[in-house]
């Protein structure tokens, strides 16, 4: 098994991980077209582990620098394992990627959220030395338009 960098080639496959975490995509050249985004922006990357053209996990991993210090920290934007690779060490290969990025950019910290109901996946991280947060921060959303006002579906 490989990691590399994805390529705007592998979106069909993208879709088919993604969709395994009820993420519903919007077809092969909409991926192919974000995949090419994350390729063209310095602060990003998202990286597969491939065995032989096979897929098995994706990685996508952001740097954003602090406002209220030195320093940056990382975030992984998503993690998805194959449910025929789960088990492998796949993902632990995917997060060293994602960790190995980020700290090749100056950052001092990863962060990482799970839905609730993905107990596998909080155990997975907390595996790895990251501290579950639940209780001592919240997580706000607001969706916006095309002009940055907020959509009229979040306004009540």
């Amino acid at each position: 098994m490989r990691i590399r960098l994805a390529h705007v080639t592998d979106a069909a496959a993208v879709n088919e991980l993604l969709h395994q975490l009820d993420y519903p995509q919007d077809g092969t050249a909409a991926t192919a077209a974000r995949i090419q985004t994350w390729d063209d922006d310095p602060s990003g990357a998202a990286y597969v582990a491939d065995t032989d053209g096979d897929l098995l996990g994706l990685v996508a991993v952001h740097v954003c620098p602090f406002f209220e210090r030195a320093g940056s920290w990382g975030r992984i934007v998503a993690l998805v394992v194959s449910g025929k690779a789960r088990g492998q060490g796949v993902g632990g290969q995917l997060v060293v990627a994602a960790e190995s990025f980020a700290a090749s950019r100056g950052c001092v910290r990863m962060e990482v959220t799970s839905a609730d109901r993905r107990h596998d996946a909080h155990e997975f991280y907390r595996r790895r030395g990251y501290l579950d947060q639940a209780g001592r921060s919240s997580r706000f959303l607001r969706d916006l338009d095309a002009v940055g006002l907020p959509s009229r579906q979040t306004q009540t």
